[in-house]
């Protein structure tokens, strides 16, 4: 594609590397920080948009995209792409989605999400705005170990191997839920087992029509009282209705959620879990950052990168 436009709609902290790598293909890069009306008028004359997770690319935006030939987004989620919008328009969606070589280097999620059980079962959140406040009993933020502990992880792929072996380096018991695997490296339970044993219950399946909302009120009934739930995954995969219940009602000990069903502005001020994790100290919610390092965000950008500009010198090849 000759003279391609590039849109960086999220560019900050965007990669230097990758941006050489673009500039070094003879593209014009624009870069930006772009609200949602903002790129409403500015797509227009892009050939190709780099987005995050922050801009939902849905059928309004791509109508004022007459130009667009590819979408790149650095995740392996696709919930923020309307995919059949993209593919009745011939856009090529460029994304992590896919690349398990590559990914396996990647390790920011895994490592979130024990920072998230550790942070939920050892009460950080509230015991460093107690220190900070001028307070300084210890005794309020009694916690819990993970060592000795049966962690359940649902979904048996890249991240879940990796926390698979962070958990056994605490010294917890693992059990895993996937129907699809074939070389688990652990215990292999039906959903129901794993939820009815385990005292951590930890997700990593990818969204789709079959694991959407798949932790519902029946799920939240067979889990096992006073477990713990961590979600760096995709918020639709659990029923925010029922664990709230769960949570009011004690089933559940507490949570902790990098992930939510709706991830804007608009969506935190109308969510129930928003509002209970403000008076409650069991909930404990991350506004998606479970890939947000600067390592990880780096190199997949440095990778897509160089994905692009091979598609688009294919994509001029073939003109």
């Amino acid at each position: 594609m000759r003279n391609a436009r590039i849109l960086i709609a999220e560019s900050a902290g965007f990669s230097p590397r990758a941006l050489h790598t673009l500039r070094a293909a003879g593209v014009a890069v624009t870069e930006a920080d772009l609200t949602r009306s903002d790129l409403m008028r500015a797509i227009g004359s892009a050939d190709v948009v780099w987005v995050r997770l922050r801009t939902r690319v849905d059928a309004a935006l791509l109508s004022k995209a007459p130009r667009l030939r590819f979408l790149v987004t650095a995740t392996t989620g696709l919930d923020h792409i309307a995919l059949d919008e993209t593919e009745r328009r011939g856009i090529r969606v460029l994304s992590l989605r896919g690349h398990t070589n590559f990914l396996r280097g990647i390790h920011a999620t895994a490592e979130h999400t024990l920072a998230l059980t550790l942070a939920l079962l050892r009460k950080l959140p509230c015991a460093v705005f107690h220190t900070t406040g001028g307070g300084w009993n210890r005794d309020l933020f009694r916690g819990h170990e993970i060592f000795g502990r049966t962690v359940g992880i649902v979904g048996w792929g890249r991240i879940g191997r990796m926390v698979h072996t962070l958990f056994e380096a605490f010294g917890a018991r693992v059990l895993v839920c996937d129907p699809y695997a074939t070389d688990v490296a652990a215990p292999r339970v039906e959903l129901h087992e794993l939820l009815s044993r385990s005292e951590i219950v930890t997700l990593h399946v990818n969204l789709c029509e079959g694991t959407r909302r798949m932790i519902g009120p029946a799920e939240f009934s067979s889990t096992r009282p006073g477990a713990w739930l961590i979600n760096t995954s995709r918020g639709d995969i659990v029923d925010e209705d029922a664990l709230l219940t769960s949570l009011c009602s004690g089933r559940l000990a507490g949570a902790a959620l990098d992930v939510l069903c709706e991830e804007d502005a608009q969506g935190m001020e109308s969510s129930a879990l928003v509002q209970y994790a403000r008076v409650h100290n069991n909930l404990i919610l991350t506004p998606h950052i479970g890939g947000c390092t600067f390592e990880s965000m780096a190199a997949t950008e440095e990778f897509l990168a160089e994905r692009l500009v091979a598609a688009l010198r294919e994509q001029l090849c073939a003109a």
